[in-house]
C-alpha cells in the first residue's frame, strides 16, 4: 500500500511535467511553421500571381484618365463596373491560385513525406499524429485563405493608388474614382467569401484529398480524382442521374451554398448582400463538415500505420 501510495504523487507529477512541457515547446505551431519551410508555394505563388496581376494593370494606367471622363457618359451600374473590373481580376486571379495550391498540397502532404521517408525522423519526435494532421490541414483552411486575403487586399492597395496618381498626373480628380470603390466593403466581402466558400464549404473536398494523401502508395491524384469519378459514373450507369457529380460541383463552384446573393457579380462587389444566417443554418453545411472531419480522423489513422513508399 504504502509503496502505491508513493508512486502515485510520481506518476501525476511526471503527467503534470508532460503536459507542461508539450505547452512550452508548442508541438502544433512548430509543425505549422514547419509546413510553411517545406512548402514554399504556400506564400511563393500568391505573391508571384500579385507581381503579374500588377504588371498587368500597367496598360489600364495608360488608358485610365480617357476611360474616367467617359464615366460620366454611362449609366451608374456600367460605371461601377468598368471602374471595379480590375480590381475583380486580380482577386479573381488570386483565388485561383489559392485553390490550385490548396489542392496540390493537400495531395502531396501525407504521401510526400512518405515518398521522401521523412516520416522516419518525424515519428521519432514527440508529436503526434493529430498535432501533425491538424497542422497540414490548417494550411488550406487557415493559412491560405488569410494570406490570399492579405495579399489580395495589398495588391487592390497598390493599384487604387497608383491610379489616383496617373489621374493627378493627367490633372483629373480622383473623386469618380473613389465613389465607385468601397475598399472597406470590398475587401470585407473579400474575406467572408474566402471563409464561406473556400474554406468551411470547400472543407470536405481538402480533408478527401488528404486522406488520398495519407492512403496512396503512388499517384495521391488519381486517388483523389478517380472514386469520385467512378461514383459518378456508376450511378449515372445504374440509375441516370447525376445527383453525387451536382453534389460535387456545387462544392467546387460554392453554387449550393447560401453565404451570399451576388447575381451577375463577383462576390467582392460593394452592392453584394451578405447572408451569414442562411449559411449557418444549411444541412449541407454542417453536413460536410461531419464529412471533413472523419476524412481528416481517417487520415490520422492511415498517418499512424503507413510506413514509408
Amino acid at each position: 500500500m504504502n509503496t502505491q501510495s508513493s508512486t502515485m504523487p510520481e506518476s501525476v507529477e511526471t503527467q503534470a511535467a508532460a503536459a507542461v512541457d508539450s505547452v512550452s515547446t508548442r508541438p502544433f505551431c512548430w509543425s505549422l511553421r514547419r509546413e510553411l519551410w517545406e512548402n514554399r508555394s504556400i506564400y511563393l505563388a500568391p505573391l508571384g500571381v500579385a507581381g503579374v496581376a500588377l504588371i498587368g494593370f500597367v496598360p489600364t494606367l495608360v488608358h485610365l484618365p480617357s476611360k474616367v471622363r467617359a464615366l460620366s457618359t454611362l449609366d451608374p451600374m456600367q460605371q461601377h463596373d468598368l471602374t471595379e473590373r480590375p480590381f475583380d481580376m486580380a482577386a479573381g486571379l488570386l483565388m485561383a491560385t489559392f485553390l490550385i495550391v490548396a489542392a496540390f498540397y493537400c495531395l502531396d502532404a501525407l504521401y510526400g513525406e512518405r515518398r521522401d521517408r521523412s516520416i522516419l525522423f518525424w515519428k521519432s519526435l514527440p508529436v503526434s499524429d493529430v498535432t501533425a494532421v491538424l497542422a497540414k490541414a490548417a494550411v488550406p483552411l487557415l493559412v491560405l485563405p488569410l494570406l490570399t486575403f492579405v495579399v489580395t487586399v495589398v495588391t487592390q492597395a497598390i493599384m487604387l493608388l497608383f491610379s489616383g496618381v496617373v489621374l493627378l498626373g493627367s490633372g483629373q480628380s480622383v473623386t469618380p474614382l473613389w465613389n465607385q470603390l468601397s475598399f472597406f466593403r470590398m475587401s470585407l466581402n473579400l474575406l467572408y467569401h474566402l471563409l464561406t466558400v473556400h474554406v468551411l464549404w470547400e472543407a470536405p473536398l481538402y480533408a478527401w484529398l488528404m486522406l488520398a494523401s495519407a492512403w496512396a502508395r503512388r499517384a495521391p491524384f488519381l486517388w483523389g480524382v478517380l472514386p469520385p469519378f467512378a461514383i459518378g459514373v456508376v450511378e449515372k450507369m445504374l440509375f441516370n442521374t447525376s445527383h453525387f457529380a451536382q453534389m460535387l460541383l456545387d462544392r467546387l463552384t460554392g453554387a449550393g451554398m447560401d453565404a451570399l446573393t451576388a447575381p451577375d457579380t463577383m462576390p467582392m462587389n460593394p452592392m453584394t448582400h451578405l447572408t451569414p444566417l442562411r449559411f449557418f443554418g444549411a444541412p449541407g453545411l454542417w453536413l460536410g463538415l461531419l464529412l471533413a472531419a472523419g476524412f481528416l480522423a481517417g487520415a490520422v489513422v492511415l498517418r499512424r500505420y503507413r510506413g514509408p513508399v
